[in-house]
């Protein structure tokens, strides 16, 4: 039985899709498992990372784990992993953690922190540590729709955008296939883009006209307050800052995991132009 974390994401939510396709038994948790939209025949349970006590029952019979990063408590998981008899889990970490400074990041530490937990734990271990998401331009979809520009403070921060699709068909890769076990898997999208290029590629393709607004990083942050907090939104800018007309390292995973080059931003913006159309 495979348990998949996280259960609403995009990630897990394709990831149970291919899973249903190769007929492999899976249950899905979430933290509200009630908002969950599952096939008929799948058992939607309680697992709320930030509950230790919703632990044992999700985990009941269950021998891998699809994992979203929850530092809080996540020795009391493994404590239940290893008593419920799991023996892998697959990791969807991140790639911040690769920077030397990782530590000292708080996006990138929370991911790290898990990461340390799990390696040093009985468990058989898998990390996906993927780069940008593309998903994270689904964050721009409100000004766009409304006709407003998007406020970037580093209109030329160069990202690496993967595909959801893609991650979860590394994920479906290193659940069935044994011999990727244990491994540590840098992923990212074909093309490193800067986020100008990405709002022309989204211009282009939904055909709606979409100005940059290059904002300052504390009217960024100001603009943001609701939304991000203020630790998390330093940790993104020093980011931006430091690849700031630097194009990212791309890395050939995910072809080799999953058989077929990784999907370009291009494909994600005509799967999600609804959102950026109304």
């Amino acid at each position: 039985m495979i348990l998949i974390t996280g259960g609403r994401g995009a990630v897990a939510t394709h990831l149970l899709a291919l899973l249903l396709q190769a007929d492999r038994p899976v249950r899905v948790a979430s933290s509200n498992p009630a908002e969950l939209q599952v096939p008929d025949g799948i058992t939607a349970v309680t697992c709320n990372l930030r509950d230790p006590a919703t632990f044992p029952a999700a985990l009941s019979g269950v021998t891998e784990v699809f994992l979203y990063a929850e530092a809080s408590h996540i020795a009391e998981f493994i404590d239940a992993a290893v008593t419920a008899g799991v023996e892998h889990v697959v990791l969807l970490s991140s790639a911040s953690v690769l920077n030397p400074d990782a530590a000292d990041d708080p996006l990138a530490k929370s991911h790290l922190d898990v990461e340390t937990a799990l390696l040093t734990s009985p468990l058989t271990t898998t990390i996906l540590r993927p780069g940008s998401f593309a998903g994270n331009a689904a964050g721009w979809a409100w000004p766009i729709k409304a006709g407003r520009p998007v406020s970037l403070p580093y209109p030329g921060s160069y990202t690496d955008p993967i595909h959801e699709r893609d991650i979860a068909e590394v994920a479906f890769t290193v659940l069935t296939d044994p011999c990727h076990q244990g491994r540590c898997l840098h992923l990212t999208g074909p093309e490193t883009l800067t986020f100008s290029e990405q709002i022309e590629q989204l211009a282009e393709i939904t055909g709606r006209p979409i100005t940059i607004d290059h904002v300052t990083p504390e009217e960024w942050k100001q603009e943001m307050a609701d939304y991000i907090p203020g630790q998390y939104a330093d940790a993104l800018l020093d980011y931006w800052q430091a690849h700031d007309g630097r194009p990212a390292s791309l890395t050939d995973t995910v072809e080799q995991l999953t058989g077929h080059a990784p999907r370009t931003f291009a494909t994600w913006v005509r799967d999600h132009a609804r959102a950026f159309i109304g």
